[in-house]
């Protein structure tokens, strides 16, 4: 496989979610005592500055204090990002062909497809991430016409 780590590149604005609300949900939804399997595999969190490094650092040991225990989920700096290969994004959508062709249709072009945040969140729906109560929230938001939005619903139950 090589000398890479698979992980998610997280563009957020500061304006609506703070890093440290970042760190928190991923503590949530992550085992910090969890083995690295490999490098392909590596548990961690990468910082782009000095600030970033010093927050993932304090709610590692913020962790370790409130699992009493070893976190084995690094905190390292970033070096490079590269996309994963095309037919890695978004490939849970691509499975629901009536929602994954209007945002095809939406989005002719593969790069503005994947830089899409309606289709990341559709991924996610697709995946059995996030509610129902979510998803009636943004419904309209997600640029889908009303057969789509059917067929998503029907998908989000």
């Amino acid at each position: 496989m090589g000398d890479h780590t698979e992980t998610v590149q997280v563009d957020y604005d500061p304006g609506r979610i703070s890093y440290e609300r970042l760190l928190e949900i991923f503590w949530e939804s992550h085992n910090p005592a969890g083995r690295n399997r490999s490098r392909q595999y590596l548990n961690a969190i990468f910082y782009h500055d000095e600030r970033q490094r010093r927050l993932a650092m304090a709610s590692q040991k913020a962790v370790a204090q409130k699992i009493k225990g070893t976190v084995r989920t690094q905190v390292l700096p970033v070096q490079s990002f590269t996309l994963a290969e095309d037919y890695h994004q978004k490939y849970i959508l691509k499975g629901h062909d009536e929602i994954y062709n209007e945002m095809a249709r939406i989005y002719p072009r593969h790069q503005d497809f994947v830089a899409s945040t309606a289709a990341a969140r559709l991924n996610g729906y697709a995946g059995g991430n996030g509610t129902r109560d979510q998803l009636m929230k943004e419904m309209d938001m997600l640029g889908l016409s009303e057969k789509g939005k059917k067929a998503l619903s029907n998908l989000v139950r």
